[in-house]
């Protein structure tokens, strides 16, 4: 089964959130019902990018370095397949 990087935008917040999974559509659902303490205030989350890796250690290295990156500029890069 495949390891997802995924970004998600809320318009309440205005902010982008960065995460990894192994199952979307269950993640999704979790953030958008409050459960994740750290996306809980910015409901709804609309998911805005999701690449697909084989391995966990792969998926979790890009989520790092996306976040690692500290730019909003750099995630609406990699959300329009520039980066």
């Amino acid at each position: 089964m495949p390891f997802h990087v995924y970004i998600l935008f809320s318009n309440a917040a205005n902010k982008y959130y960065v995460g990894s999974c192994e199952d979307m559509t269950t993640r999704l659902a979790q953030h958008n019902n409050g459960r994740n303490k750290s996306t809980k205030a910015g409901c709804p989350w609309e998911l805005r990018k999701i690449e697909s890796y084989n391995t966990r250690s792969e998926a979790m290295q890009r989520e790092a370095f996306i976040k690692k990156m500290k730019s909003r500029k750099f995630i609406e890069l990699v959300i329009n397949n520039e980066r």
